[in-house]
């Protein structure tokens, strides 16, 4: 599932700009994000496990479990993202299963990628 083309109609975008942090590990986070175009960082104790491009997601454990964010997330090039915030969060997850299950698997993923890199 490509999130950036599920949400290309959005037009209230987050811009950075390469360099800028979206979040640093150990803030609050209530929203997850839709990387529409760009690349980033994604850094776990001082460690780049992960670089995403345009429809990754990220953000989300931090949404789901109410707990800081336990990644910092690095603009490589200038970016674009959108926000989706816990109502539309739920929402999304009660009426389309497969936004659900790729949450799921995003998850499963990073936690595989970093697993293996200890």
């Amino acid at each position: 599932m490509n999130l950036a083309q599920l949400f290309r109609h959005e037009t209230d975008l987050k811009v950075l700009s390469a360099g800028d942090a979206l979040f640093e590990a150990g803030e609050p986070g209530d929203v997850i994000y839709v990387l529409m175009t760009g690349v980033v960082e994604i850094i776990v104790h001082k460690r780049v496990v992960e670089i995403a491009e345009a429809g990754a997601m990220l953000g989300e454990l931090a949404l789901i479990d109410e707990v800081p964010h336990s990644a910092t997330v690095i603009a490589k090039s200038d970016c674009s993202l959108f926000a989706i915030d816990r109502k539309r969060f739920n929402f999304l997850i009660q009426q389309t299963p497969g936004f659900a299950l790729h949450v799921m698997r995003v998850i499963a993923a990073r936690l595989r990628k970093t697993d293996a890199g200890l």
